[in-house]
């Protein structure tokens, strides 16, 4: 198809001889879906079809069309069911952390409308999380973060 169209020759005659030669050599032969209803024909069109489309065809929610503070207030409400099926506390330790790092991120740089989100705790994450939990034996509680080793120190934001 790298034929211009020659000057003087009005597009549509020029397009229809484009047409009639490709359907003689039987470029059009064999497409798929030939000889079947196009899908959807004769039904009224939705608002926004193609979006809906387009999420079925990649398989995904209708939360990946909400506005970013929606999408984070979602998944906090939804976190309690996330982790439950994860096995370990730092699983759940992790998840809520990489939640509260991009609610942090939107916070920092604000997009959409004006919804609060705030960060999860996550010690009563993971305290909601035990307490769901079955019991398979004695268990060790740990230490609260502020005797652990590894807990890195918060600083106060006013110093002396």
């Amino acid at each position: 198809m790298s034929e211009r169209k020659p000057p003087g020759v009005p597009f549509e005659s020029w397009v229809d001889r484009q047409i009639r030669t490709a359907q003689e050599r039987g470029d059009f032969d064999d497409l798929p879906g030939a000889g079947k209803p196009l899908p959807g024909a004769g039904a009224p069109l939705e608002e926004q079809w193609w979006i809906k489309a387009q999420i079925r065809r990649e398989g995904l929610s209708g939360d990946a069309l909400l506005p970013t503070p929606l999408r984070l207030r979602r998944e906090v409400e939804n976190l309690p069911e996330t982790v439950a099926d994860l096995t370990t506390e730092q699983a759940v330790r992790d998840t809520a952390g990489e939640l509260n790092r991009r609610i942090v991120e939107h916070l920092r740089f604000p997009a959409g409308p004006q919804v609060a989100v705030a960060p999860v705790d996550v010690d009563a994450l993971v305290e909601r999380w035990r307490s769901r939990q079955p019991a398979t034996g004695p268990r060790e509680t740990p230490a609260p973060a502020a005797q652990r080793r590894d807990a890195p120190r918060k600083r106060r934001w006013f110093r002396r």
